[in-house]
C-alpha cells in the first residue's frame, strides 16, 4: 500500500533531468551531513544537544568540506539503480577522507567543547547515512510499481531459469537478470561439489543430480549454460546430459568477450552448434599462420562469403601489409568492408568490386597493389542451385579459377590458395566435378614451367561449414522458430562439420605448407547424421519431436528426398595415398594429375560446349576426365 502511495514521488524523482536528480541528491547530503554531526554530539552527551553559537560554525563547515569530497569521488555520477559494491567502497573512502580533514581543521582551530570521540561517532553515523540512504534508495526504485504490477508478481510472472555453471559468469549473468527482469533465475547446477547448497548471489548451488527436481519444482523451461571458459568436449558431454529434458538450453558467449564485460542479457543466444559436435580445435602453428600474410599484400575473393569474409577477419589480425577485397556482390562487399574497417585503422583495407572471370582487372589489382598472396573463395557452392543453372556454374568454378590462376602468373603472386570442397572427391553433381576441375587447372599449372615459374598454386578440401549460408543448421533454427516442419532429406544422409573459424585458420596454415600443386584435406572428425542433428536442436530448443511415439509433440521431422546431384554421404580423398603434416588436422593428398597440354585442349571443348549452352556435352567432358564423376540426375533443360 505504502508503495502505491509513494509511486507518484518516486515516479515524479525518475522523470527530472539527470543533473535535476544530483542537484536533489546533494542537498539531502548536505542534510545528512549536518544531522549525523549533531546526533554525534547528542550521542555523545547522552542528551538532545543544543550546539552554543560558537560551535555552529563547524556543523556548516561539515557539508562545505564533505559535498567536494563526495564529488570527487563519483558518489554523484553512479546511478542509484544499478548500485554495487564498488559505488558502497567509494562512501567509505569518502566519509573517512572527510572525517580526517575534517578533524584536523577543528583541531587547528581549536574550537572548545568538541569530544574527540565524537569524530568517530560522526563517522559511522555518516557512513550509515549516506551509505544506507543509497541502498534505500536502491532497494525502492527496484520494488515501486510499475503499471501496477509490484516486482515479486512480475517475477512470478516471468520465465523461471536454471544457470548450470556458478562462476563468476553465471553469477554476473545472475545479476543481469535480476536487473533486466526479462527471465527469473531461480537455482544454479554446477558440478563442483565444494559449491553444492551454498548461495550465490543469493540463489543456492546444486548438483545435477537434483535437476530434474527442480525443473518440476520450479516449472522451468530454460536452462543457460555459463561456462565460457570450459572445454569444448565438456560441454557438448553436459549437452548430451540435458538432451533429455524438456528444457530449451541457451549459452553465454565466448570468455573474452566476459573478459572485456560485454556480457548482458541480449548476449543469452542458442547452443553453439559446434558444442553439439563436442570437438576442440588443435592450436595453431604460428609460424604457419603468418608465414603468407604477416607484411605481405594478401587479396582474397569471395572475400563477402561465409569462409571468405572469416579468412578477412583472421587475416587482418595476422597484420598483412594490405588487404584486398574482391567480390562481386556489392552489398556483401560493402558490409565485409564495413566490418573490418572497424577493426582497424592502420591497414588499408582495398574493397574491390569485380568478377572473377575478368582476369584483365584481376591482373591489374594486382600489380597497382602488389599481391603476393591470394585466398580464391569464390565459387558457387549451393549444389542444386548449380545443378540448375549448370553454364553458369562451370563458367565460374572453372574458368573464375582459371582467370585467377592466369592473373597470379602474370603478377608473380608468391602464393595461390584455392579453397575446395569433399564434393570434388568422387562427385554426384556438377558443383563437385567443377571443383574438382578447378584443382586439376591449378595442379596443370603448378607444373608447367612453361608458363610457371613463380606461383605456388595450393588447394585445401573440407566439407560443410557450420552456419555458412548454405548449411543446414540455420535453416533448421528457422524451421523451429516457426514451429515446423523440420524437413531433412534422407534418414541416412551423414556429413562432415566444421565450425568456420577452425575451417578458416586451417585453410590459412595448409596453404602456408605447399610446396606447388598440392592437395590438402582437413582432418573434419566423424561424420554426423542430418538426422541426429536435427532431433538434438529440437530437444535443445525445449521441444518434443512428434512422431508416432509422441503425437502430441512440437516439431515434425519430415523426409523431401535427396536433391539434385545430392549424395548420401561424403568423401575427403579421392585414393588412398595421404601422408602427414607437421599439422595434426591437415593431411597432403597425392592424387591423379592432368599434364597442362592435354588439360588446355579439355578446358577448350568445355568452353565451348558451355557457350553454346550445351550443358550435357560439358557434363559428358567433366564424367570422362574428372574421377569418379557419376551424376545423380540429368541436365533440366528448363535451366541451364
Amino acid at each position: 500500500m505504502l508503495f502505491q502511495q509513494l509511486s507518484p514521488i518516486s515516479n515524479w524523482f525518475l522523470s527530472r533531468p539527470r543533473s535535476v536528480k544530483r542537484l536533489i541528491i546533494v542537498a539531502v547530503d548536505f542534510i545528512m551531513i549536518v544531522i549525523a554531526l549533531w546526533a554525534a554530539f547528542s550521542l555523545r552527551y547522552g542528551v538532545f544537544y543544543l550546539p552554543p553559537q560558537k560551535q555552529l560554525w563547524i556543523f556548516l563547515l561539515a557539508p562545505i568540506i564533505a559535498i567536494p569530497i563526495f564529488i570527487r569521488f563519483g558518489l554523484y555520477r553512479a546511478i542509484i539503480r544499478y548500485l554495487g559494491m564498488q559505488a558502497l567502497w567509494s562512501v567509505l573512502k569518502a566519509t573517512i577522507l572527510y572525517t580526517l580533514i575534517f578533524t584536523v581543521v577543528v583541531l587547528i582551530a581549536g574550537t572548545d567543547g568538541v569530544p574527540r570521540t565524537v569524530y568517530g561517532i560522526n563517522t559511522l553515523l555518516l557512513l550509515l547515512f549516506v551509505g544506507g540512504s543509497r541502498l534505500m534508495a536502491r532497494w525502492w526504485f527496484s520494488h515501486i510499481f510499475q503499471g501496477g504490477v509490484s516486482v515479486q508478481e512480475k517475477r512470478r510472472a516471468t520465465p523461471p531459469v536454471i544457470i548450470y555453471g556458478a562462476g563468476a559468469s553465471g553469477a554476473q549473468m545472475v545479476a543481469a537478470l535480476k536487473m533486466s527482469r526479462q527471465l527469473n533465475p531461480v537455482a544454479f547446477v554446477d558440478d563442483d561439489r565444494s559449491l553444492h547448497h551454498q548461495q550465490i548471489n543469493g540463489l543456492s548451488v546444486y548438483p545435477f543430480s537434483q535437476l530434474s527436481h527442480l525443473i518440476e519444482t520450479f516449472h522451468v523451461k530454460d536452462i543457460l549454460l555459463a561456462m565460457p571458459s570450459v572445454a569444448r568436449v565438456h560441454r557438448h558431454k553436459i549437452i548430451r546430459l540435458l538432451e533429455p529434458y524438456p528444457v530449451h538450453v541457451r549459452t553465454l558467449p565466448g570468455l573474452m568477450d566476459i573478459a572485456e564485460g560485454n556480457v548482458t542479457v541480449s548476449d543469452i543466444q542458442e547452443v553453439d552448434i559446434a558444442d553439439l559436435l563436442g570437438r576442440d580445435s588443435v592450436a595453431a602453428v604460428q609460424s604457419l599462420l603468418h608465414s603468407n600474410i604477416t607484411d605481405k599484400v594478401v587479396l582474397v575473393t569471395g572475400a563477402g562469403g561465409s569462409i571468405g569474409s572469416e579468412l578477412c577477419r583472421q587475416i587482418l589480425r595476422l597484420q598483412p601489409t594490405t588487404l584486398v577485397l574482391y567480390e562481386l556482390n556489392e552489398f556483401s562487399l560493402y558490409a565485409i568492408e564495413k566490418e573490418l574497417k572497424r577493426y582497424t585503422e592502420n591497414i588499408p583495407i582495398i574493397a574491390v568490386l569485380g568478377s572473377v572471370l575478368n582476369q584483365q582487372r584481376l591482373e591489374a589489382i594486382c600489380q597497382r597493389f602488389n599481391v603476393q598472396t591470394i585466398y580464391h573463395a569464390a565459387a558457387y557452392k549451393h549444389v542444386p542451385m548449380v545443378e540448375r543453372n549448370t553454364s553458369e556454374g562451370i563458367r565460374n568454378n572453372i574458368f573464375g579459377t582459371l582467370s585467377c590462376a592466369r592473373a597470379a602468373i602474370a603478377s608473380q603472386v608468391d602464393t595461390f590458395v584455392l579453397i575446395s570442397t569433399d564434393k570434388a572427391v568422387r562427385p554426384t553433381n556438377t558443383m563437385g566435378a567443377s571443383k574438382r576441375f578447378a584443382e586439376l587447372v591449378l595442379q596443370a599449372l603448378s607444373e608447367d614451367k612453361n608458363q610457371n615459374t613463380h606461383t605456388r598454386f595450393t588447394m585445401v578440401r573440407f566439407g560443410n561449414v557450420l552456419g555458412s549460408s548454405g548449411s543446414v543448421v540455420p535453416l533448421f533454427r528457422e524451421q523451429i522458430a516457426n514451429g515446423g516442419p523440420v524437413t531433412v532429406t534422407d534418414p541416412r544422409i551423414t556429413r562432415y562439420f566444421m565450425t568456420i573459424p577452425e575451417a578458416a585458420e586451417l585453410v590459412i596454415q595448409a596453404g602456408a605448407m605447399g610446396k606447388g600443386g598440392d592437395v590438402f584435406v582437413l582432418d573434419m572428425g566423424e561424420p554426423i547424421r542430418i538426422i541426429d542433428l536435427a532431433k538434438r536442436m529440437i530437444h535443445l530448443s525445449g521441444l518434443v519431436e512428434k512422431d508416432e511415439l509422441s503425437p502430441e509433440g512440437d516439431i515434425e521431422v519430415t523426409y523431401t528426398g535427396l536433391r539434385s546431384g545430392e549424395k548420401l554421404y561424403e568423401e575427403l580423398l579421392i585414393g588412398d595415398n595421404v601422408s602427414d603434416t607437421q599439422h595434426s588436422r591437415i593431411m597432403r593428398a597425392e592424387e591423379k594429375v592432368i599434364a597442362w597440354p592435354e588439360l588446355e585442349s579439355i578446358l577448350q571443348d568445355i568452353e565451348k560446349h558451355n557457350d553454346r549452352d550445351n550443358c550435357q556435352e560439358v557434363r559428358d567432358v567433366l564424367i570422362k576426365h574428372v574421377d569418379g564423376f557419376k551424376p545423380q540426375c540429368v541436365v533440366e533443360d528448363w535451366l541451364v
